[in-house]
């Protein structure tokens, strides 16, 4: 029998209520299902061994992500109705998304995989781009008639933005319109082929046919560059993000050279390892890159960028490695929150 004690006979084993944890996730323009789904179950294992057991409410939102009839692409839909509801609802006490609002009437479950592994459907590795063809990889299937650019209020509007438009990337004013897959590429004037980006990060990306190749660029740089957002705020927010694990300020990576720069972002945003590296005769490359250099200063007409030839590279190694358990393994490395050094 419980013991009872004080005036109210209240048992001295009852068990205070506990707080909730409420995790918070904007799914981003740039963040395909994988990137997404990852990121999501990180912070729910990292709740797990911060407050184990603690009741957890996933709030999610999503920015974009828009298909050709106005409703939710792919990639949302399956984070909402698959991922959330299907997957992820066992650990969880509530879940709230744009398409619905749940509680789970049975006892949360705190027994979390120690890893996310994402299977891909029968004859697919998921990659996101049909290296056989190397067409135009555009979001909108069905290009609108538009001749001129949306505003910038109409872009920041769709990709989730409120105020005064910024760049995705470092939040800084003003901000340019740029094409993800640029015109001259057979990009279109649709809303969902634009992002909004400051002139330098304008400049460094890539001009590519392929928007999910663009967007995980996009993805990339937020990351990278993310202690930029904070170098012009006040020093106690500065002090409040430090407190928190944010960076403060931008790395500076100016000592690389162009292929350094290049193999760092084939590593840190398209997961290659050494075995990958290894099937390259770098040095015939840097020759390659100083020639270039010298003699035109541009490469077959293609503005000389990091980005550009980062995604060229990984592309072809995709053609070139049929492998289809080494493709899986890149793929599988998903940028997370704390992967770039």
């Amino acid at each position: 029998m419980a013991k009872r004690s004080g005036k109210n006979g209240a048992k001295s084993g009852e068990k205070k209520r506990r707080n909730g944890i409420l995790i918070y996730h904007d799914m981003a323009v740039y963040e395909n299902f994988e990137r997404c789904a990852h990121r999501i179950f990180q912070v729910v294992q990292r709740a797990q061994r911060a407050r184990p057991g603690a009741p957890r409410y996933l709030y999610l939102r999503v920015q974009g992500h828009r298909n050709d009839e106005g409703g939710y692409d792919r990639d949302a839909w399956e984070i909402m109705r698959y991922f959330t509801l299907e997957y992820l609802f066992p650990y969880l006490t509530g879940a709230s998304t744009p398409m619905f609002e749940v509680k789970n009437d049975k006892k949360q479950c705190n027994d979390l995989p120690d890893r996310l592994d994402i299977a891909y459907p029968k004859d697919e590795d998921g990659f996101w781009y049909d290296v056989d063809t190397l067409s135009v990889q555009s979001r909108e299937l069905i290009s609108d008639e538009r001749k001129s650019p949306p505003s910038k209020e109409v872009i920041a509007d769709y990709l989730g933005m409120s105020g005064d438009p910024c760049c995705l990337i470092c939040w800084r004013r003003p901000a340019e319109r740029a094409h993800v897959v640029p015109v001259s590429l057979g990009g279109s004037m649709n809303v969902r082929n634009f992002a909004l980006l400051c002139d330098e990060h304008h400049r460094d990306a890539p001009d590519i046919a392929d928007a999910e190749g663009f967007w995980a660029w996009v993805d990339y740089a937020e990351m990278r560059d993310s202690g930029s957002k904070w170098e012009g705020a006040p020093e106690k927010i500065k002090e409040w993000a430090l407190k928190f694990g944010s960076r403060i300020g931008k790395y500076d990576r100016s000592e690389l050279d162009f292929v350094d720069a290049v193999k760092f972002e084939l590593a840190h945003l398209y997961g290659w390892e050494e075995d990958d590296f290894s099937s390259f005769s770098w040095g015939l490359h840097e020759e390659y890159h100083r020639v270039l250099d010298v003699a035109t200063g541009r490469h077959f007409g293609i503005d000389k960028k990091v980005s550009t030839h980062a995604w060229a590279y990984n592309v072809a190694l995709y053609r070139l490695d049929r492998n289809k358990e080494s493709r899986l393994r890149r793929r599988k490395r998903v940028l997370l929150f704390d992967s770039i050094p």
